[in-house]
């Protein structure tokens, strides 16, 4: 039985044929489809569109197909173009003109857009506890780190001291806003096209509220030419996917700037690790280059569906095809990004020794003096002034800023006090930012113990 109809009087050429074909690549989305198409004939049969005898034998069939694809056994062929047809042109060699009932009142416009939405849906749970994996292997170094500190920069110049930990736990932070937006992104897909057809439904009394209930969609899309139409999913997806892998990629290059000899905060594990071809003294980080490099590949697929949905008129247009390869890559990356990064920040090792000789510059305490003068009544600006003038007379003299006497500081700073001198501590000066979201190590400890509870919690918790 064709699975074309009577329309064409010629087969098609054999180079469009090669061009248009999709099955290399969309082939992946077979269990969704299965899926589908069997809460689609149980729905034909529901409504007396179709024998219940039939929809039973579809249905036992669709999954012993499912069966010969999981152990290998399925041919897919490029001349029957995509998952969609090869599948049902399996069925349909096996159950002949009961097979062929499968794809009454459904169009692979809404067809595709309903496997593309399953498959999403299941991606977005599996990233999600990926990217879990990945925050537990910073809460781990967090907690390893202790009060180590490091100084903190803002510009790539030294700024203020934090705690190692606190710094760790921003990317926790991070992270978690990644999760709320994948699960968010996923609550938002979650509505079935499945009856919209090929653009206006259909006449056939298609009951799309049972399909939904049965593939687990929150409701249906209430217009059937944006259900075939749209792919702002998939825009949202690689968008959530881009400022996930943005994330993962300044850890990188924060891991990068640590391990260099300029810096020497951690080493890393060899085994994530590689060497030169000439030079044998080297370890290289290019476990982490290369998340930083994949960054720039995700945010090249989400361009390409923009550009590719920007122009098109309403409602499905072939174009649409190329909406899968992009979005599958960049999916593949980031579970390669997240499935890499998460062992190599669990097994790096902190040098505590190292961060604490860089955090002893008591240049990165000037701050803490100007609070100081705060304190003292000297409003902020004024503060600031005579802070950075005490700062720019002791680089004209070659002093340290914990170096000078009181006198040369009183120079600059007339109220200076003897305490004043004793500001230059970073110890001291971690310790007196205890305020919610400080770096203070009675503040890091309660960020610590939220984020045991609640990555602990949804460990226990995963499917």
């Amino acid at each position: 039985m064709a699975l074309w109809g009577g329309r064409f009087s010629k087969t098609t050429d054999a180079a469009v044929a090669a061009f248009s074909a999709s099955v290399a690549y969309d082939q992946r989305l077979y269990p969704y489809d299965i899926q589908g198409s069997i809460a689609h004939v149980r729905m034909l049969a529901r409504q007396g569109i179709i024998a219940t005898a039939d929809a039973e034998a579809i249905e036992a069939e669709l999954l012993a197909i499912r069966g010969r694809i999981e152990r290998g056994e399925f041919v897919w062929r490029e001349d029957r173009e995509d998952v969609h047809m090869n599948i049902e042109a399996a069925l349909i060699e096996r159950l002949g003109e009961v097979g062929a009932r499968v794809h009454t009142g459904r169009s692979r416009n809404d067809q595709v857009a309903t496997d593309e939405r399953l498959y999403l849906r299941a991606e977005a749970a599996r990233l999600d506890g990926l990217v879990a994996g990945l925050q537990r292997g910073l809460l781990a170094q967090a907690r390893a780190a202790g009060e180590a500190i490091l100084p903190g920069l803002t510009h790539l110049q030294n700024a203020q001291p934090v705690l190692a930990a606190h710094h760790l736990l921003a990317y926790v932070e991070m992270l978690e806003r990644d999760r709320e937006r994948l699960r968010d992104c996923a609550r938002r897909l979650n509505r079935s096209p499945l009856g919209a057809g090929a653009i206006a439904g259909s006449t056939l009394p298609l009951d799309r509220e049972m399909t939904a209930r049965d593939l687990g969609f929150d409701e249906v899309l209430r217009n059937s030419m944006d259900a075939v139409a749209d792919r702002d999913y998939i825009v949202e997806f690689l968008a959530c996917l881009s400022i996930a892998a943005m994330h993962c990629s300044r850890l990188a290059e924060d891991v990068i700037l640590w391990v260099s000899q300029r810096f020497g905060f951690i080493d890393l594990d060899d085994a994530f690790c590689t060497g030169s071809s000439l030079m044998p003294q080297k370890k290289n980080p290019d476990v982490a280059e290369l998340v930083r490099g994949k960054t720039g590949r995700i945010y090249g697929h989400l361009m390409g569906i923009l550009t590719i949905l920007k122009g098109l008129p309403l409602t499905y247009n072939r174009d649409l095809q190329e909406d899968k390869e992009g979005l599958f890559d960049a999916i593949d990356t980031m579970a390669m990004v997240l499935t890499c990064l998460a062992p190599m920040m669990a097994t790096a090792r902190i040098r505590p020794e190292v961060m604490a000789a860089a955090a002893a510059d008591p240049a990165l305490m000037a701050t803490d003096l100007a609070e100081w003068l705060v304190r003292q009544g000297v409003p902020f600006r004024d503060a600031h002034h005579m802070v950075g003038r005490y700062v720019r007379d002791c680089a004209e003299r070659g002093q340290a800023l914990d170096q000078a006497s009181l006198e040369q500081m009183r120079q600059s700073i007339p109220l200076a006090q003897p305490e004043c001198l004793e500001l230059f501590a970073a110890r001291r000066s971690v310790a007196g930012r205890d305020l919610t979201g400080g770096t203070a190590p009675s503040q890091v400890a309660r960020q610590l113990a939220f984020w045991s509870r609640r990555l602990e919690t949804a460990e226990e918790t995963a499917p």
